[in-house]
C-alpha cells in the first residue's frame, strides 16, 4: 500500500471508531451494535480500511496486546473483598463448569448447523465460550441490576476472557498438530499456560510495585509506566506461551488494585479513555475483515447457533452454576440471560481462522464470519432486551435516588432525615468522630472509609449512589473532593457555594456544581440553625412557611432534583419539597429529625 492509502485507512478507522461510539451514546444503545455493522460496511466499501492490508502480519500481535491492556483495566476494577461466599462459588462455577458446557454443546451444534468439520466446530465452540467486560460492563451500567448480581457478571466477564483465550490457543494447536489431542495432554497444556500467565502477572505486579511505591512516580509518569509494564509483560508471556499475556494482564490489574495498595483511581480515567478507543478500533478493524461473500452461506446457520447458545446453553450453564446458592430465582434467570460475546471472541477468531484455512481444516473459512454473526446477534439481543428482562425479574436496583451527603453538622443530619421521609435513602460520611457518632445516633446509614478514601470514592460504598453532595464547612475540601469524584458516580456531584469574597485553591472552587441560592453558604445554614431553623419535607400544593428556602425536589418516582445556583427545578403534582424553614431567633436547633419537629 502507498503512504496515502495507509494514512486514509488509519484516519478513517479512527474516525469510524469514535464516531460510532458517539452515535451509540446519542441513541442510548451499546456501542457494539453500531461498531460492528459500521466496520463491516466500511470493509466492504473501502479497501484501505482492511487491517490485514494496513498492518499485515503485525495485526494479530497488536490485537493481542490491545486486549491485554483492556483486561488490565478490567482487573483494576475488580475488588477481591466482594468475591466471597455464594458470589465466589457462582463465579468459579461459571468459569469452569460453564466454559466446559458451552464448549461441548457449542461444538456439537456448530458442526451440523454450519456444515463444517469436527475440528473447525471444536474451534468455534472454544472461541464462543468467552463473554467479556467490554460488552457486559456497558450493558450492566445501563440495566443497573442489584449489586450482588452485578458483581457475579462483572467477575465472570473479566476472568473468562483469558480462560477462553488460552482454551482457544490450546484447541488451535491441537487441531493443527493432530486431529485430537488427549484430555491429559490438553489439561497439562492448559496448566502450563496458566502457570506462565500467573508467573508473568506476579513479576509484572512486582515491577509496578517498584515503580509506583518505591520510586513513587507521579500520576502522569506512573500511568504511562503501568501501560508500558502491561504491554511488555504481556508480550513476553505471549512469546513464551501463546495467549498467556491475557492472564498476566488480569493478574497485574488485580494485584495493583487489591494487593499493592496503590491508589489507581486518579489513573483510571486514562485507561478508561484508552480502552474506549482501543475497543472502537478493534471492532471496526476486525469486522472490516468480514466480507459480504463470506456471510452468504453462514448468516442463517450462525443465527441458529446464536439461538442455541442464548436459549439453551446459557440457561443450562446458569442453572448448574447457581444450584445450591442463595441467589434468588430472578437473579438466576438473569444470569441465564446475560452472555454477549465480545472482543476476545472476535480477536481469537480473526487470529486463528486464517491459519486453519491454510492448514486445510474443512470449514475453517466459516469461523470468522460465524463468530461475527454470533457477536452481532447476542449483543443486539441482550442490548435491546436486558433492561426489560431485569425489570420483569425484579433484579433492578430501586429507581429511587440514593444520595451521599458529606458532612455531619446538625442541619446536614436533618437534611438526610428529611430526604429519607420523602423517599430517597440518604447515606452520610464525615471525617469527624463526634459528627460520625451523631450521624449514627440519628439512625442515618454511615459510609465507611477515611477522609482521603471518601474524597477519592474508594472508602465509601459508591455502588448505587446516584449523587454526591459535599456540605462541609471546608470550602477547599468540598471543591477539591468534588473535582476528584466527578465521573465516579452515576449522578452528578454538587457542593456548597463558597462565600463570594473567598478565593479558592481549586481554580477557584470549580469542582462540582454549586448548590442552593447564591448566598446559601455553610455559614448561612449555621446561622440559620442557631436561630432555630429546621429542614422539613412537605408535599407540593400546601402553603409554604414564610421565609423558607427550597433545597431539593423529590419527584413522585423517587428521583432527587437539587436546587443549584443556576437552576431551580419546577415542581409538579406529587412532588415533595425539602425546605429550610426559618425559626424564631434565639431558639437554637437540635440534631433531631427535621420532618418530625
Amino acid at each position: 500500500m502507498t503512504t496515502n492509502e495507509v494514512l486514509i485507512g488509519l484516519g478513517l478507522t479512527v474516525v469510524l471508531a469514535v464516531g460510532s461510539q458517539i452515535l451509540a451514546r446519542s441513541l442510548r444503545i451499546p456501542a457494539l451494535i453500531v461498531l460492528l455493522p459500521v466496520g463491516f460496511a466500511a470493509g466492504a466499501l473501502v479497501d484501505e480500511i482492511n487491517p490485514e492490508r494496513l498492518l499485515g502480519e503485525a495485526f494479530s500481535p497488536l490485537v493481542s496486546l490491545a486486549v491485554a491492556v483492556i483486561l488490565y483495566d478490567a482487573g483494576l476494577g475488580l475488588d477481591l473483598a466482594k468475591l466471597k461466599g455464594h458470589t465466589r462459588r457462582v463465579v468459579v462455577r461459571l468459569l469452569w463448569t460453564g466454559v466446559l458446557i458451552t464448549w461441548l454443546l457449542g461444538s456439537l451444534v456448530a458442526a451440523p448447523l454450519l456444515g463444517v468439520s469436527q475440528q473447525a466446530a471444536v474451534m468455534i465452540g472454544a472461541i464462543l465460550v468467552v463473554s467479556g467486560p467490554t460488552v457486559v460492563g456497558p450493558l450492566l451500567a445501563f440495566v443497573r441490576p442489584k449489586d450482588r448480581l452485578q458483581h457475579v457478571l462483572v467477575w465472570e466477564g473479566s476472568l473468562i476472557d483469558p480462560v477462553g483465550g488460552i482454551l482457544g490457543a490450546l484447541v488451535f494447536h491441537a487441531v493443527v498438530a493432530t486431529t485430537g489431542r488427549s484430555v491429559v495432554s490438553g489439561a497439562a497444556g492448559f496448566l502450563v499456560s496458566a502457570g506462565v500467565g500467573v508467573a508473568g502477572g506476579v513479576l509484572g505486579a512486582l515491577l509496578l510495585w517498584g515503580l509506583l511505591r518505591v520510586l513513587r512516580l507521579g500520576e502522569m509518569l506512573g500511568t504511562t509506566a503501568q501501560l508500558a509494564a502491561v504491554i511488555a509483560v504481556a508480550a513476553l508471556c505471549d512469546v513464551l506461551r501463546e495467549d498467556t499475556g491475557l492472564i498476566a494482564a488480569v493478574v497485574m490489574g488485580l494485584a495493583v488494585s487489591n494487593v499493592l495498595g496503590v491508589d489507581v483511581r486518579a489513573r483510571r480515567p486514562f485507561f478508561e479513555t484508552l480502552v474506549s478507543l482501543i475497543l472502537g478500533l478493534l471492532f471496526i478493524s476486525i469486522s472490516a475483515t468480514v466480507t459480504p461473500h463470506s456471510l452468504l452461506h453462514v448468516g442463517l446457520p450462525a443465527l441458529g447457533l446464536a439461538a442455541v447458545l442464548v436459549l439453551l446453553v446459557r440457561p443450562l450453564v446458569a442453572a448448574v452454576s447457581t444450584i445450591g446458592t442463595d441467589l434468588t430465582r430472578g437473579e438466576r434467570c438473569f444470569v441465564g440471560w446475560m452472555a454477549p460475546r465480545g472482543i476476545v471472541a472476535a480477536a481469537t477468531a480473526s487470529t486463528f481462522s486464517a491459519d486453519l484455512v491454510a492448514n486445510g481444516i474443512g470449514g475453517a473459512s466459516k469461523i470468522l464470519p460465524a463468530t461475527f454473526v454470533v457477536i452481532v446477534a447476542t449483543v443486539t439481543l441482550y442490548g435491546l432486551t436486558a433492561s426489560t428482562v431485569a425489570r420483569r425479574l425484579g433484579v433492578v436496583r430501586p429507581s429511587r435516588s440514593r444520595p451521599l451527603l458529606v458532612g455531619g453538622d446538625p442541619w446536614v443530619i436533618d437534611l438526610a432525615l428529611a430526604l429519607r421521609s420523602a423517599g430517597p435513602q440518604a447515606l452520610m460520611w464525615s471525617g469527624d468522630d463526634q459528627q460520625r457518632e451523631r450521624i449514627t445516633q440519628a439512625g442515618v446509614e454511615l459510609a465507611p472509609g477515611g477522609l482521603l478514601a471518601s474524597a477519592s470514592g474508594e472508602g465509601a460504598e459508591l455502588e448505587g449512589i446516584t449523587g454526591v453532595f459535599f456540605l462541609t464547612a471546608e470550602n477547599h475540601f468540598n471543591a477539591l473532593a468534588a473535582t476528584v469524584l466527578s465521573g465516579s458516580v452515576e449522578g452528578e456531584v454538587h457542593r456548597l457555594r463558597a462565600p463570594q469574597e473567598s478565593h479558592g485553591v481549586v481554580a477557584p472552587f470549580i469542582g462540582g456544581e454549586a448548590l442552593f441560592g447564591a448566598d446559601m453558604t455553610w455559614s448561612y445554614f449555621s446561622r440559620s440553625y442557631e436561630d432555630g431553623a429546621a429542614v422539613r419535607a412537605q408535599p407540593v400544593g400546601g402553603a409554604l412557611p414564610p421565609g423558607s428556602d427550597l433545597l431539593f425536589l423529590v419527584r413522585l418516582d423517587g428521583r432527587l432534583d437539587p436546587v443549584t445556583v443556576d437552576a431551580r427545578p419546577p415542581s409538579q403534582p406529587g412532588d415533595t419539597l425539602v425546605l429550610l424553614v426559618p425559626g424564631e431567633p434565639g431558639h437554637g436547633a437540635s440534631a433531631g429529625p427535621g420532618p418530625d419537629r
